[in-house]
């Protein structure tokens, strides 16, 4: 006797469901958000189209579901390149492209701005503390208190080793506050700032030289890994890629590292994360409290570093703009680009962009520390 067929198994529009459309609108949010307001484009792209893709309804076979986009189901070529995420290998390659194409010399010439960068990690921990009262276990937690950080690629590396569970949520969270830097800090600097304060000019950065520039990640490498070796990997990369750039004799290198090699990572990484977000994954209890409480990690970490910056011109004589505490949030460069922003719109002329980006890639390395130290307790 043969099994009955019915045709409107194979049939994907038969088994469309209200948990796909909504995953739906989420792609073409994404989308709106890249195309139409410019917030990350090179990331929000892929990933709205990796949601699209992860929600194609199945056919069925014997009674089965079967999907042809499923990152955990090995017969499907997207679990090959999911594979780089789920493993934590894109982030690292991820930062060897962001350090070749990073400029350290406004952190160099002005090291205190270090400490901002360190500032807006508190987010991070806060949120970890939130995320055990809402009943996650610890390893959970950590992973979710990352997306303070506002690094995407370094939420992706700490929930792939502490709760790849979760990656989906984490990771989708973290890109898109990160997409979303210049509407959710401006009224949180607004509100902990006075005018007087966004007014501050900064003096200028002493010039760095050649040697400086080359010592200089070297030197982050050693010291960071050596406090915190479970970042190796990420600061490693970093800094490696840095020196590439810096060097003078590695340019071929360093260009391929922060254009074709980085952008091909981006694909991969983008595409792949959208395609875990199937709605069987992502739309649950979960994933709604990760991003509550990545939203409240985000919004500490931008208010922490106002604070301390703010707490520094108090015990300080030469005064810093706080909007340098806002940029020591490591979203690469447009948390820099926000305190310009906010700069500029008390007073054209203030230019403080290239002070900010100090903090900023000081964020980065901060966040990277706190993800190294996050492993070693809870992996």
């Amino acid at each position: 006797m043969t099994d009955h067929f019915n045709f409107t198994d194979i049939i994907g529009a038969a088994h469309l469901s209200y948990q796909n459309i909504i995953m739906y609108a989420a792609a073409f949010t994404f989308f709106y958000l890249a195309i139409k307001k410019h917030y990350e484009p090179l990331l929000l792209i892929p990933i709205g189209f990796g949601i699209l893709l992860a929600n194609i309804p199945p056919i069925i076979i014997h009674g089965e579901p079967i999907y042809f986009i499923d990152v955990n189901n090995p017969t499907s070529a997207m679990y090959y390149i999911y594979f780089g995420v789920l493993k934590g290998i894109y982030p690292p390659l991820i930062f060897l492209g962001i350090g070749a194409m990073t400029d350290f010399s406004p952190l160099i010439s002005n090291p205190r701005l270090m400490l901002l960068g360190a500032a807006a990690q508190f987010g991070i921990f806060i949120t970890f503390i939130g995320a055990l009262a809402f009943g996650f276990i610890p390893r959970d937690a950590g992973a979710i208190a990352i997306i303070g950080g506002a690094d995407g690629p370094t939420a992706i590396f700490l929930s792939s080793m502490l709760a790849p569970d979760l990656l989906a949520p984490i990771a989708i969270a973290a890109y898109s506050y990160m997409a979303l830097v210049p509407v959710i800090q401006p009224p949180i600097i607004r509100l902990l700032t006075t005018r007087k304060e966004r007014l501050i000019r900064m003096p200028k950065p002493r010039e760095v030289s050649k040697f400086e520039k080359m010592i200089f990640p070297v030197a982050v490498c050693l010291v960071a890994c050596i406090i915190a070796p479970g970042a190796a990997i990420l600061l490693g990369l970093l800094t490696f890629g840095n020196l590439l750039k810096e060097s003078g004799v590695t340019e071929r290198l360093g260009r391929t590292a922060r254009t074709a090699f980085v952008d091909i990572v981006t694909i991969l990484i983008g595409l792949s994360v959208g395609a875990s977000a199937s709605s069987q994954t992502f739309l649950t209890r979960q994933s709604l409290l990760i991003f509550t409480l990545g939203a409240f990690s985000f919004m500490i970490a931008t208010a922490s570093g106002l604070i301390f910056a703010k707490l520094m011109n108090l015990v300080s004589k030469n005064k810093i703009n706080p909007l340098m505490g806002a940029a020591g949030v490591s979203a690469v460069p447009d948390a820099a680009r926000v305190a310009q922003m906010e700069a500029t719109r008390e007073d054209p002329t203030n230019f403080i962009l290239h002070h900010a980006m100090g903090p900023n890639v000081a964020g980065v390395i901060g966040s990277a520390i706190a993800a190294g130290v996050l492993w070693a307790v809870l992996g």
